[in-house]
């Protein structure tokens, strides 16, 4: 008899992490790999919140505190969703996580039972059917097309509610295409949702900050009359280049955020507090280096997408936001190459040309690949030469 758990065998380790740290062993082992899987910023975290942890320390900031976040970075969370978002909460609407992953799966902890069932558009993050399965629950995956701009359609979300319909997860900007839900798309889905009332939703805002070309950002609750049945979590992770921090947050329904709170009670209780004191000062500091680092990605992603369509067999969509590219490679996979899969076309390229990427089918979607251009241009030059050297070397 195993001594493992029969929920933990439901599950499958995270992909990225896994491309990640492939890459990092073979740097180990003396291989130029270029890196394109970590979706984590390659800016610094900015002076005045790290000095804002300093400060923290110095006072001697070191001990527990409230199990989901600091009055202090509450208000500031408060600040925040009013200030950017025209949404009103109160402190005991709010909770604080150590990370915005674990906000996200405190929350199917707290509210799944066995057979629940959670919309998930794909592509999707890598995370969420895992986190959906070991709470109990059950994804319900909804392809979303390249034609479709990989976007749920208030179609596709009507044929796909049951009576077990608990959660609907909205991710915009998205990971891993960038894709982000204009206002009338989200109020499209809305009408849908709003004429199913035991349907909450869970709205991932990660990368609300990281968009281009005047592209508007809303967020459900903001829009519609959704906000009682809505969780909308955030975090300092990718706006703040802060990911090792380990600080998420999350507004929404009264007795869902006490849960959220029982469950980290019982798990890693309250988040680092030299953390949160930086978290403070995240949200209430300066904001303009922001825009200066979304105009450095916007940049980056230019480049990406002109290359890649510049490659026979490599068609690539334009993302609204977030730091993601998601090419198809489907004109390579053929007899001729001898590539079947996505996974077979990224495991060559690793092989060959030393460039480390995730498979399409990991989001949900086969045919694609994701690119994370939260690197260097110097390295994305190199990384694009490569894939082209690649896909030519196919023909």
């Amino acid at each position: 008899m195993s001594i493992i758990s029969d929920s933990l065998k439901r599950i499958k380790p995270s992909p990225t992490i896994a491309v990640t740290q492939k890459a990092r062993e073979l740097r180990s082992a003396g291989k130029d790999v270029i890196g394109l899987g970590a979706g984590e910023p390659d800016f610094d975290t900015p002076n005045n919140i790290k000095n804002a942890a300093i400060r923290a320390i110095k006072k001697g900031d070191t001990k527990y505190t409230a199990v989901d976040g600091t009055p202090a970075l509450k208000k500031a969370v408060i600040g925040k969703f009013r200030r950017e978002n025209k949404l009103n909460y109160s402190a005991d609407q709010i909770t604080v996580g150590t990370g915005g992953k674990q906000v996200l799966y405190n929350t199917f902890m707290a509210t799944l039972n066995k057979g629940d069932e959670v919309i998930i558009p794909a592509p999707f993050w890598v995370s969420y059917p895992d986190m959906v399965l070991l709470a109990g629950g059950r994804p319900k995956i909804v392809k979303c097309t390249e034609k479709e701009g990989f976007k749920l359609t208030a179609k596709k979300l009507k044929k796909a509610i049951s009576k077990r319909t608990k959660w609907v997860i909205l991710n915009s900007p998205s990971n891993p295409t960038g894709a982000g839900y204009t206002k009338k798309e989200i109020q499209s889905l809305a009408k849908v949702l709003i004429r199913n009332k035991k349907i909450y939703i869970l709205s991932d805002d990660i990368y609300e900050h990281v968009r281009y070309d005047n592209f508007n950002f809303f967020t459900i609750a903001q829009i519609s009359k959704l906000k009682d049945r809505t969780i909308t979590m955030n975090g300092v992770s990718k706006s703040y280049a802060m990911t090792g921090w380990r600080i998420g947050y999350a507004a929404g329904p009264k007795d869902i955020i006490k849960a959220i709170g029982k469950i980290q009670s019982q798990s890693t209780s309250n988040p680092s507090s030299i953390s949160q004191a930086a978290a403070v000062e995240a949200l209430n500091g300066k904001q303009s280096f922001i825009k200066k680092r979304s105009n450095a990605f916007k940049k980056r992603r230019d480049f990406v997408v002109k290359s890649l369509n510049s490659i026979k067999g490599i068609s690539c969509l334009k993302p609204n936001g977030a730091f993601y590219v998601f090419p198809s490679c489907k004109g390579l996979l053929n007899k001729k190459t001898k590539l079947k899969t996505d996974t077979d076309f990224v495991k060559k390229l690793l092989e060959k040309e030393n460039v480390a990427v995730v498979q399409g089918s990991a989001f949900g979607l086969d045919g694609y690949f994701r690119i994370s251009y939260a690197t260097s241009m110097n390295s994305l030059e190199k990384a694009m030469n490569r894939i082209k050297s690649f896909c030519e070397s196919l023909e």
